[in-house]
């Protein structure tokens, strides 16, 4: 690898830790950093039918045949011969996404796949398909001609969208604004966030109203100014700034030499040879001159100076991935090492 390319990879890499530890130091917002209890999109789906297809649809499929047959009945067309074959038809199932507080009328994007032989759904149209969600019940009905994307080796024929292509049926109600209590559930699940979580909310509302149930869990008991006005709330308390905690980690990928440091990873005291490379971490005390082609760490060196060290030896980003795990197996990489 070289020179230059190495020290691309190790500046970005610094970057990343920069924006992080100033991520740190602003904090996020809540509403990035935890989800409320009972607010949540659901998923829904359908079986249909794509026609108008040139000849790309499936074959001789026995359940494209039938529902072609069964919706033509219920057009009025009554067939003799319920075996209807045709390749310009092909079944397909229909997946979509309903929003929290999705109101009837509201147009939601849909994603139509064939199940069945075609080889392309380009230039067709989807019939009027119900969508229904895990309780069977119908909250969309999805129609309109599909989009591909454009010519490519990425490209899935079978597979296409159709932006606006279901319309809500029915509204998701819910009872929002008169709750007497909401619960936040963190995404990254911490205690120490938790508890600055609650600290700060609290200070917000001027009260003891939050509190923590476990490392992922805040429960909020709604304030007197805000009764009846959860929306008010949630508003508040979503925009509030919290500095999140998190675990040392180190993350790197094998495919593509990518390595991700957490800045509160620290190395012991540590020895590594790596081919015609050597690295030590050593106590202050015991700290000698550097050798030849040998870079002394004190005890306890952080990210930025491995990243240092390991830019003077003009290590690879593979090879960095095998000293990291080699310091992990030592026990002597104090974080969490996850190879994707």
């Amino acid at each position: 690898m070289k020179n230059s390319e190495l020290n691309y990879k190790i500046i970005l890499l610094l970057v990343v830790l920069f924006l992080v530890s100033v991520q740190d130091v602003w904090g996020a917002r809540l509403k990035d950093l935890a989800n409320i209890r009972g607010v949540r999109e659901n998923q829904l789906i359908g079986y249909g039918i794509v026609v108008g297809l040139k000849g790309t649809g499936d074959g001789k499929s026995e359940y494209t045949s039938k529902s072609l047959a069964r919706m033509l009945d219920k057009l009025g067309v009554k067939l003799e011969n319920q075996d209807v074959q045709s390749k310009n038809i092909a079944a397909v199932i229909i997946s979509a996404t309903l929003p929290a507080f999705a109101k009837s009328g509201n147009p939601i994007d849909v994603v139509v796949s064939s199940i069945g032989d075609a080889s392309s759904l380009s230039g067709g149209t989807l019939l009027q398909t119900p969508l229904r969600a895990a309780n069977d019940q119908v909250f969309a009905v999805a129609q309109g001609q599909l989009v591909i994307g454009s010519s490519g080796k990425d490209v899935h024929p079978t597979s296409g969208r159709i932006a606006n292509g279901a319309l809500i049926e029915k509204d998701v109600t819910a009872d929002f604004a008169t709750r007497k209590m909401y619960r936040l559930t963190l995404i990254n699940p911490d205690f120490t966030t938790a508890a600055r979580t609650v600290l700060t909310i609290n200070k917000e509302l001027g009260g003891f109203y939050a509190s923590a149930k476990d490392a992922g869990t805040i429960d909020i008991i709604t304030p007197f100014a805000y009764e009846n006005r959860g929306v008010e709330l949630m508003a508040t308390i979503e925009s509030i700034d919290i500095h999140p905690d998190m675990k040392a980690r180190v993350v790197v990928n094998e495919k593509t030499g990518t390595v991700i440091i957490g800045e509160r990873v620290r190395i012991s005291k540590v020895a590594i040879s790596h081919g015609s490379l050597s690295i030590k971490v050593e106590d202050e005390k015991t700290k000698k001159t550097s050798e030849e082609k040998v870079t002394l760490l004190g005890s306890g060196a952080n990210v930025g100076d491995l990243v240092g060290a390991m830019n003077k030896l003009g290590v690879s980003p593979k090879d960095l991935i095998s000293i990291l795990q080699s310091i992990k197996a030592a026990g002597a990489l104090h974080g969490e090492l996850e190879v994707l």
